[in-house]
């Protein structure tokens, strides 16, 4: 622990201060881009003139850390981000929280283009492998953020602005080998401007990894190709992009006891006993999905003071995760009990199943931009429409007399989903210094899930049905000021969001009390100082939920944990950031957020046995989970000639895996130390560049968890009196691992 904090003082020592949205300034790429302006940056991004907390992320900086390592990873040094991962060595199942707010909670965005999945409204990362090598740039929207294309944003946003083409052609190769076997290719190609109007660009990428945890290998495949027009007022651009992968599951994660056991690198997903009594794992306890997604982007100069931005989009998704399940009751997956070799009837077996998902995703969104004067007033909206097949199938059942017809659905349900909004937003200057805000935004969702559940209802003696329709109308508006003058900025906003359930809240639940949609008070305000040497300032948000949903551990007629509304809660803090580089040579970067967050009056429930005759803990104000009350991160970087190196430390406190503030459920503070270093030979052997790199991941051999999971029940004592029993699992991740990389660009 000692250890830990004094690496700690190293991300927050020497006074850290911050600023609400730092755009740092970088050299110009040594392949020169045509400025095709993008759907993204007019209808979505965040100025120095929005009264909003943002950060942006340049493609230089992202290029750093980009040997294979999910997005959410080249971006964890940003204010109040905290990311986690299954695998423990950053490929494979990631994700991220910002504020505290999980991944379903944070609007994402590629050139405008909503992201997140419509019915979980997360972002699988692991879907869109090597993404980042085709990103320009990143921003990050903390807070309600300005009005977005997708799910509603409750937390934070993250918007993506996919490469510009290149004047010039390239070709670019990238190959990184590191610990585990990890391991990534790149192809990059562009055609440069052909006939002054066009040109093309394609990348290619395989990444793999036996992941840190014990069999938690990744096998991942991924493309990109685009075409672009230009011509003078006119800008079209047609892309392209998917991933196929195949991953180890390692999400169940080890418990203390496992790991004191059978080490740290433990995974207890696919385990059972095979026939002979002995333990064994799963082979192919793998998910396993493929999804492309295609985007035509139209900019269009209308006038002198008109700007059109327009997208059509479509994504497709479809494959399949495969477990071993054992003790399982046969009936729950539509299978009649059968006769054992002793004459008894088998009522519960191993079994392996197969649960399916086969998603289509569309729609169109536009911006209309209108700028002159003290006046930048923008137009936009979108059209989306959803449909998501669920089913599932056992492929196998231990000792099963009888057929399985491998087309026999146990469950199969379709959620429908047509998502509109429109918003008009003006920031107007009031005076040379002083700039007022409006954003306005109507959304509209129409939501059905129909079908058989995968959930069996021991009530009606068959799989639970599904009938859910629902409708939601959001009002968001977003009000603000923003004071500039010289190198300081300040601002004030207020903003309300809404955020309807996910597919979840809705299956697993009552379907006679069904869930309310969420909302948001967002009140922000914010000072920041920037010249060419010094960045500093700070950011107070107070973040006041209504209904927000939360886990209680009430469950479900079919036992399944259910999501209820918490009448009040919310996060509270401080996010400080600040910057110096006081030579060409040499730069600091500080980051940290101090953090309260709370639900009101929250009660625990804990069942016998974990499934009848629930008590109620009355727990007062709780910590929500996965909510560090302090994060911070500090970077070194320098960069003389074509050498570069950069130390990034990042700190995150404990922080509890459930609601009820257990001391089972904390999962401990943890302190990691990244090393990158590089060196770039420019003009040599007819290479425009040749530029090495080595990544030292985790230098001080810190033994953390990122993740994990909590649960509880009771059992009867001797006395007739309820004796709580708790427990947990963590997601370790890798001690000091290595990352080389080498890429040649012609």
């Amino acid at each position: 622990m000692t250890n830990s904090l004094v690496r700690a003082s190293l991300a927050v020592c020497c006074g850290l201060a911050s600023h609400a949205g730092c755009v740092y300034a970088e050299p110009v790429d040594s392949v020169k881009a045509v400025k095709l302006p993008s759907v993204e940056v007019s209808a979505n991004r965040a100025s120095v003139k929005t009264p909003v907390a943002f950060s942006n992320i340049s493609r230089k900086e992202l290029n750093k850390g980009n040997d294979g390592r999910d997005l959410p990873y080249l971006i964890q040094a940003a204010p109040s981000v905290v990311v986690t991962g299954d695998a423990g060595a950053g490929i494979g199942y990631s994700a991220i929280r910002v504020r505290g707010t999980d991944a379903s909670r944070i609007n994402v965005t590629a050139n405008g283009v909503p992201i997140n999945d419509s019915e979980s409204h997360r972002v699988y990362w692991v879907n869109m492998p090597d993404l980042v090598s085709s990103v320009r740039d990143v921003q990050i929207q903390r807070g309600a953020g300005t009005s977005t294309n997708g799910a509603g944003a409750f937390g934070a946003s993250i918007n993506m602005v996919t490469d510009a083409p290149s004047i010039d052609p390239y070709a670019e190769a990238s190959v990184s080998y590191g610990s585990f076997n990890s391991n990534r290719q790149t192809l990059r190609v562009g055609s440069g401007e052909l006939g002054d109007h066009w040109s093309a660009d394609v990348r290619l990428s395989h990444i793999g990894s036996d992941g840190y945890i014990d069999r938690a290998f990744s096998k991942l495949w991924s493309y990109l190709g685009q075409l672009a027009y230009s011509n003078g007022g006119t800008d079209i651009k047609l892309l392209a992009f998917g991933g196929k992968e195949r991953t180890y599951m390692a999400w169940d994660y080890a418990t203390k006891e496992e790991m004191e056991k059978y080490g740290r690198r433990y995974n207890p997903c696919g385990a059972y006993t095979d026939a002979d009594g002995k333990p064994a794992f799963y082979p192919d306890q793998c998910d396993n999905f493929t999804q492309h997604h295609l985007q035509l982007l139209l900019y269009q100069r209308l006038s002198d003071k008109w700007r059109l931005s327009a997208a059509a989009h479509y994504t497709k998704g479809d494959g399949y995760y495969e477990q071993y399940k054992t003790k399982r009751t046969l009936v729950e997956y539509g299978l009649k009990p059968f006769e054992g070799s002793d004459g008894e009837p088998v009522k519960k077996s191993d079994l392996i199943r197969l649960k399916f998902n086969d998603c289509d995703f569309g729609g169109a969104i536009f911006t209309l931009n209108y700028l002159a004067g003290r006046i930048n007033a923008t137009a936009g909206g979108g059209l989306n429409w959803f449909r998501g097949g669920h089913y599932g199938e056992v492929k196998w059942v231990r000792n099963y007399v009888g057929s399985i017809d491998p087309l026999q659905r146990y469950y199969d349900n379709i959620g429908r989903k047509f998502d509109s909004n429109i918003y008009v937003r003006a920031d107007v200057g009031i005076s040379s210094s002083l700039t007022g805000y409006a954003d306005l935004q109507l959304r509209n969702i129409h939501y059905t899930i129909t079908g058989v559940s995968d959930n069996y209802d021991y009530n009606t003696e068959a799989m639970a049905r599904l009938d859910i329709r629902r409708d939601y109308t959001f009002f968001n508006p977003k009000l603000g000021l923003t004071y500039t003058e010289g190198p300081h900025r300040a601002f004030a906003s207020w903003s309300v969001a809404h955020k309807e359930p996910v597919r979840d809240n809705f299956t697993d639940g009552d379907p006679r009390h069904l869930p309310s949609a969420e909302r948001l008070f967002d009140y922000e305000a914010g000072y920041s100082f920037a010249n060419n040497i010094v960045t500093a300032g700070a950011t107070l948000y107070y973040m006041d939920y209504h209904d927000q949903l939360v886990v209680t551990g009430q469950l479900s007629d079919t036992g399944n944990p259910l999501s209820i509304n918490a009448p009040r809660s919310y996060r509270a803090g401080i996010e400080l950031q600040g910057a110096i580089k006081p030579t060409r040579w040499f730069g600091w970067n500080l980051t940290a957020t101090l953090s309260r967050s709370r639900i009101k009056d929250f009660t625990e429930y804990i069942y016998q046995d974990e499934w009848t005759n629930p008590i109620a803990i009355d727990c007062g104000d709780t910590p929500i989970a996965f909510s560090p009350d302090f994060t911070a991160s500090n970077t070194f970087d320098f960069a003389w000639r074509g050498a570069e190196a950069s130390l990034a430390t990042r700190f995150v406190s404990a922080q509890y895996m459930n609601n009820a503030r257990s001391a089972e459920a904390r999962l401990p503070h943890y302190c990691v130390t990244d090393l990158n270093l590089a060196y770039t030979f420019r003009n040599i052997a007819g290479l425009r560049e040749l530029r090495a790199s080595i990544a030292i991941y985790n230098i001080f051999n810190e033994k953390y968890c990122n993740n994990g999971y909590a649960g509880a029940g009771y059992t009867i004592g001797a006395d007739g009196t309820p004796e709580i029993y708790r427990y947990a699992g963590f997601a370790a991740q890798a001690t000091t691992n290595v990352m080389a990389t080498v890429t040649l660009r012609l």
